[in-house]
């Protein structure tokens, strides 16, 4: 039972060495030596006591279990084989590295943040092939595209390189250089030529230019015009335009290095001119040129005026007084109008005083005032007369005023403050009399005065109705400090006056908390 229960490779071994027969199973192969397997431990294990047949049941049991617990040890387990260390050969190796990394070239220092805190959480970073930081590179790979094949990356990336250039900044707002910055081309211009900038404004990209000057003339040829034409003159004067007018013309043509056009310098003009000469270069290495059309530039300025006639136009129509006016009538009003803002406080108009303008609120609100003469209580029982200003209402957005005031020469009858900030159309009073007669009686005829419908009457009801609710303000308040304050009780305080830091701790018991 004992030994049937054990692996044919161990029953060879025991046969062997104890000599007992035991039956082995049949159809068993050849056994060979395995390199899995101790055989130095099989063999003590196979000269365990008490493994003969003669022996007790007891003894079989205890020498069965010892025998399986130290049946594992046969078993062999990989382990790495470790070779010794080659001291010389790891110094030669290491002196062989260092050698490498000295002559390898160093990598590009980078100051990005993010590759020093790659380097910090993960290790080295790889340098591979350089980036493109340079900003005239990536323009001028960026514009080798047509402007109908750039993604709206390489747009965005354009107009934030045109920001950067101070003489394009200053001419353009940023919402039109945005435009401009998707209708963008380059050129590239060889040594020699000449470039003339009366159609377009150019950035230098790549390469040297060198601005063209006027034509000078010899001061012999000044003398000769002043002084007495006589043949010695004359002929002293052709000689030395003969010998020195190459010497003349060539120190007129120097120019320093600081006179030079070098990258990002500009020239040319946004405008279309007939003018050459003070737009002109001299191409003097082979240049990259961005040129802004002023093609593209005289259209951008016809769509800015299109749109904003369009918002004064819409802006008329919608005032009350304008509703019923033929097109033609406001066309010729939005050619003649200007914006304006005002910030809040701000006195627009006062009372009394001819209007100097004509004013279309666009957004925002105006208070109305009407002026009024009150008596005023003085601290010695006396009274005197002043005027006080009196809120009657607003002007909201798509209203308008002043048009009575102008065109009649009439006062005007309120005083306008700003609300808040306020943006508004406006006609001055030069720029409407050049109007058509029929446009002006139009005007006259539609137009009302601002808050026309309002009487001396209605605006002293309104004062009245102001002091009296102040006056009940005033004797409500009064009344109530008095009752409140009566034998010395005020709200909120006590007879006495404790100085307590925190509550005591015999009071806390009897504090309630909901």
């Amino acid at each position: 039972m004992f030994t049937n229960s054990l692996p044919a490779t161990i029953l060879s071994h025991m046969v062997a060495v104890n000599n007992v027969p035991l039956p082995l199973p049949r159809n068993i192969p050849n056994l060979k030596m395995s390199k899995n397997i101790d055989y130095n431990q099989l063999n003590a294990l196979c000269h365990m006591r008490g493994l003969h047949h003669g022996s007790s049941t007891s003894s079989v049991l205890s020498v069965h279990n010892t025998f399986i617990k130290e049946y594992p040890k046969i078993f062999l387990r990989n382990k790495k084989i470790r070779l010794p260390k080659l001291s010389k050969q790891e110094e030669n190796r290491k002196l062989s590295e260092s050698r490498r990394k000295s002559s390898r070239p160093p990598p590009d220092v980078s100051h990005n943040i993010a590759d020093h805190v790659k380097k910090a959480h993960a290790g080295l970073i790889l340098y591979g092939q350089k980036k493109l930081t340079d900003p005239s590179v990536v323009l001028l790979n960026i514009l080798k595209k047509l402007p109908i094949h750039r993604t709206p990356h390489e747009h965005k990336t354009v107009w934030k390189i045109l920001k950067t250039i101070p003489d394009l900044a200053c001419q353009l707002s940023d919402e039109h250089l945005k435009i401009l910055s998707k209708r963008v081309i380059s050129q590239t211009w060889v040594k020699g030529c000449t470039v003339v900038g009366n159609d377009g404004f150019y950035i230098i990209l790549k390469g040297l230019a060198r601005p063209k000057k006027k034509p000078f003339r010899s001061w012999s040829e000044d003398s000769d015009l002043k002084s007495p034409s006589t043949p010695h003159s004359r002929r002293h004067s052709y000689i030395l335009n003969e010998e020195h007018s190459s010497f003349i013309l060539t120190t007129l043509n120097l120019y320093s290095r600081d006179s030079m056009l070098k990258r990002w310098n500009t020239f040319g003009s946004l405008e279309m001119t007939t003018e050459t000469q003070p737009f002109s270069v001299v191409i003097i290495d082979d240049c990259e040129l961005l040129k802004i059309p002023a093609e593209e530039y005289a259209k951008l300025k016809l769509e800015k005026i299109k749109f904003e006639n369009e918002q004064k136009s819409k802006l008329i129509r919608k005032c009350p007084y304008y509703e019923g006016w033929p097109t033609l009538a406001i066309y010729e009003l939005t050619d003649i109008i200007k914006w304006k803002k005002f910030p809040p406080g701000h006195v627009v108009a006062e009372s009394g005083n001819i209007l100097s303008f004509v004013g279309y609120i666009h957004s925002g609100y105006c208070k109305i005032y009407r002026s009024v003469i009150a008596l005023v209580k003085l601290k010695s029982n006396r009274a005197k007369k002043c005027q006080k200003l009196v809120y009657m209402g607003k002007l909201k957005a798509k209203e308008s005023f002043g048009e009575i005031s102008v065109l009649l020469q009439v006062p005007f009858t309120c005083t306008i403050i700003a609300g808040k900030d306020v943006e508004m159309a406006i006609i001055e009073d030069k720029d409407l009399f050049e109007l058509d007669p029929v446009t002006i009686q139009l005007m006259i005829q539609t137009a009302q005065p601002t808050f026309g419908h309002l009487t001396d009457e209605d605006v002293k009801n309104v004062y009245l109705q102001e002091e009296l609710k102040k006056d009940w303000e005033e004797f409500k308040g009064k009344t109530l400090k008095e009752s409140l304050y009566y034998n010395g009780i005020k709200p909120g305080c006590g007879k006495w006056s404790h100085s307590w830091t925190s509550i005591p701790r015999k009071n806390t018991e009897t504090l309630i908390e909901y």
